[in-house]
């Protein structure tokens, strides 16, 4: 077991958090109990840690009001956690400043889980990743890869940026890459991992997290490597969605060729006025150039998306109704 696997562990036993481990070689998986009525309700936030800037405090206070109204169990962060260059350590008042001090609402002061973005990678990646956090803000956990379980649903949070090459042979900025070379196993380890547990999940709802998109009219656009790595995982095991952030903005796409729905939520903080490519309009659902966030709320038969912008208004809806039992 690593040294940061054993500490994760201890912290996670001292503040009572239900944490399995299965193996080394598998994903982590957190035990995340639905309603008593078998009900599920979230936030999913991405790219906003500016210190409030650039609405971020007005984004989060509107997080607040919608997580009091739908009694969320947890948010997940779709990575791009801390800008520009992730955090410098564990002591680095960013964490605080961007966090902590912002997402100050009772209805936020939930379980939190959060995957690296490529901007978290400038930094000490290990200082996100540590326990040591965890104890100075209860609600913070990040990992790598790791899935959610509510029984109802899966939540398998993917670390996307170690996928995409231009990291890997760009001046411009410096990658924290310990613990992820040589970098074709982990990637080749990850995708057997995920794949494995996808198989196994007997959730209703499968749903996969990442930072980077697979399908975007924004600024980033798709991303190959992913959708010739993994989006064929997601549609041979039949994923509901796959939520994303990277762009700065609010988006819905479709697919043509399975049920997959592909869904941005990267409006926490700066977003990209204007800055959209033409997209097909049979798969294009929504797109918001602008701030906000999303919620889910899910039950045994039926997923409800919404995105809200900056002020908290509605922008666009979408659900999905699945039977009870299985006709096959």
């Amino acid at each position: 077991m690593s040294k940061l696997m054993a500490l994760s562990f201890i912290f996670s036993a001292l503040l009572g958090f239900n944490i399995i481990y299965l193996s080394v070689a598998e994903l982590q998986r957190f035990q995340h109990e639905a309603k008593a009525d078998g009900s599920l309700s979230l936030l999913v936030i991405g790219d906003w840690g500016r210190r409030g800037a650039y609405n971020q405090s007005h984004v989060a206070r509107q997080m607040g009001i919608i997580g009091e109204e739908l009694d969320i169990d947890f948010i997940i962060s779709t990575g791009d956690n801390f800008y520009d260059n992730g955090l410098k350590g564990v002591d680095d008042p960013l964490f605080y400043e961007s966090f902590t001090n912002i997402y100050t609402a009772t209805s936020l002061q939930k379980q939190w889980y959060s995957v690296l973005g490529n901007h978290d990678y400038r930094g000490d990646v290990e200082a996100q990743l540590s326990p040591v956090l965890r104890e100075m803000d209860s609600k913070w956990l990040c990992l790598r890869s790791f899935i959610v379980d509510t029984e109802i649903a899966d939540f398998f949070s993917v670390d996307t940026t170690p996928f995409v090459e231009k990291y890997f042979t760009e001046k411009e900025h410096n990658y924290d890459w310990s613990g992820i070379l040589p970098r074709q196993n982990y990637l080749s380890n990850l995708l057997k991992d995920l794949d494995k547990s996808l198989k196994e999940s007997t959730a209703k709802w499968k749903i996969v997290v990442g930072h980077h998109t697979i399908k975007s009219a924004g600024h980033h656009g798709n991303t190959q490597e992913l959708s010739s790595q993994l989006l064929p995982i997601l549609l041979e095991n039949n994923v509901d969605l796959y939520i994303n952030g990277h762009d700065h903005c609010l988006q819905h796409i479709s697919s043509s060729e399975s049920p997959l729905q592909f869904l941005t939520s990267g409006g926490g903080s700066k977003a990209w006025r204007g800055d959209v490519d033409w997209w097909n309009p049979k798969e294009m659902k929504f797109y918001h150039d602008g701030q906000g966030f999303m919620s889910m709320e899910i039950t045994q038969t039926q997923m409800d998306i919404v995105f809200y912008d900056v002020s908290g208004y509605i922008l666009h809806k979408w659900s999905k109704n699945k039977e009870l039992h299985s006709t096959i």
